[in-house]
């Protein structure tokens, strides 16, 4: 199964298959859909915030830590908090 782009991940999630084309357990299947359906029903604080995180998560991937903070600073969000700097990038 080829994965590509964002939506990837989670057409194989739906296919119940994994990259190698191999079948993911039921009971992780299970408590995925789970966890993801109370993660549905949760307020949410905004999406700006939102798209923030996502930046945040995926970008440090990508990005080394300077050219990160200074895309988030120069697109008009905050820079990296400490948290975030710790977790991505120590």
């Amino acid at each position: 199964m080829a994965i590509a782009g964002p939506d990837g991940v989670d057409a194989a999630i739906k296919a119940g298959v994994d990259l190698d084309g191999s079948p993911i357990p039921e009971g992780m299947l299970a408590l995925y859909n789970q966890v993801m359906d109370l993660e549905s029903q949760r307020a949410r604080s905004g999406v700006l915030k939102s798209m923030r995180n996502r930046v945040v998560k995926t970008g440090a991937k990508h990005f080394d830590q300077a050219t990160l903070n200074q895309r988030l600073e120069d697109a008009g969000w905050e820079g990296l908090k400490d948290k975030e700097i710790a977790f991505f990038y120590g």
